[in-house]
């Protein structure tokens, strides 16, 4: 088991420092429902990993290993598609990139996300945590990288949780920082928010580039050997 969240931990850090998912949780930090919508958005996050992780888990888990325990080829084309998906997508954003005294514009929703309903706050956690495509193709690299290990289902299920609550830690955090301080959070959070906003780009591109060339480097180890 410690095996698979090893390798599934680059990835989990991934969707952990994704920027715009962390704005968007600051966002609601900074509306009259902080209390109610941060935690629901945290919790919609977790939902969205949950349910993806069970279907790669369910689909991949009784085949990724043969019957020695080594990774099937198939689990290492899965790799190898998800390293070059990751690749495109880091190149798309390095030419997205702020300039010099630029900020780059937020997505258009990102204007009403405080003032939304808490089934909708939930429900925006659960498509930015397992259903925008960034999230989604790190998501399931961790847990195909789970399931090539070949470990029992019992111990992939435990693996993914703490894939889970590490990927969690980037919303998190404000969540926590906001519940602990009160608003003597809004100076800081209103910072991270600033930060994020100008180089979250660059943030995305170095992520998904590293990720992306060591999921290929991996696959291709699987299919050589």
């Amino acid at each position: 088991m410690g095996e698979a969240i090893g390798h599934s931990l680059p990835l989990a850090i991934g969707v952990a420092l994704s920027p715009i998912p962390i704005i968007a949780v600051v966002v609601l930090l900074t509306s009259s429902r902080a209390r109610s919508l941060g935690p629901l958005f945290v919790l919609g996050w977790l939902l969205g990993l949950a349910v993806v992780g069970t279907i790669v888990l369910a689909i991949l888990g009784p085949s990724a290993a043969d019957s020695s325990g080594q990774r099937t080829r198939r689990v290492s084309w899965v790799m190898i598609v998800l390293g070059v998906l990751l690749l495109v997508e880091a190149g798309r954003h390095l030419r997205g990139r702020a300039r010099a005294g630029e900020e780059v514009a937020l997505p258009a929703w990102m204007g009403a996300i405080d003032r939304l309903k808490p089934a909708v706050a939930l429900g925006g956690g659960v498509v930015l945590g397992g259903v925008r495509p960034k999230s989604l193709l790190l998501v399931v690299g961790g847990a195909a990288a789970i399931a090539q290990t070949g470990i029992a289902g019992g111990q992939q299920a435990i693996a993914y949780a703490v894939f889970a609550v590490v990927a969690t830690i980037g919303v998190g955090a404000p969540v926590v920082i906001y519940l602990a301080m009160g608003e003597r959070s809004t100076e800081l959070l209103g910072r991270l928010k600033g930060w994020l906003r100008r180089n979250h780009a660059v943030i995305l591109a170095v992520v998904l580039l590293v990720i992306g060339v060591t999921l290929i480097g991996d696959g291709i180890g699987g299919l050589a050997s």
